[in-house]
């Protein structure tokens, strides 16, 4: 009886072992609260946006400009065709409020609709932290290319605070 207890117990632990393992999808870990920013202004965050920081999967994102109205986001995007001539590539996505600080984000090709929240911005709307509850993105914005050393550090905090893992958030060319 004992040995085909043992037995069992072996087969299920090999079993365990063939089991799938869900792939991780996002870059935070989501048990951690997350909150969008309480001090978000549309009419102030509206405007260019230079991409300073970003996951993998955005390397090629550049820039974002947010419209005033808050009804569109436009990612600027480094992308080079077949023949090997490079450029901006702006994509428009347009956007519903969906709360303070959050938008719902529609693709335009139709391949992955985005949820966007602004995790912080500093006092005078220079520099930003977003992304998402999922993470599976996430930006440093910034007003400027380079400069801010402080407030990117923040932004940096910010997203560890809500979880992110900043191993992979790579600072954009």
């Amino acid at each position: 009886m004992r040995s085909t207890a043992c037995a069992i117990g072996l087969g299920l632990i090999l079993l365990a072992g063939c089991a799938r393992v869900p792939a991780v999808t996002g870059h935070r870990d989501t048990a951690t609260i997350i909150a969008s920013t309480t001090r978000f202004e549309a009419q102030r965050f509206a405007g260019d946006w230079v991409v300073r920081a970003a996951y993998p999967q955005d390397a090629d994102l550049r820039g974002v400009t947010a419209r005033q109205d808050g009804t569109a986001f436009t990612l600027l995007r480094h992308r080079c065709d077949a023949t090997g001539q490079c450029g901006t590539v702006a994509e428009v996505w347009p956007a519903t409020a969906t709360g303070q600080g959050r938008y719902a984000l529609r693709d335009p090709s139709g391949a992955a609709d985005r949820t966007l929240w602004v995790l912080w911005v500093d006092d005078g709307f220079r520099t930003a932290a977003v992304g998402t509850p999922d993470g599976r993105w996430g930006w440093i914005l910034d007003r400027s290319t380079s400069g801010g050393a402080d407030r990117i550090a923040a932004a940096r905090e910010v997203l560890d605070f809500n979880g992110y893992d900043l191993t992979h958030l790579a600072k954009q060319p």
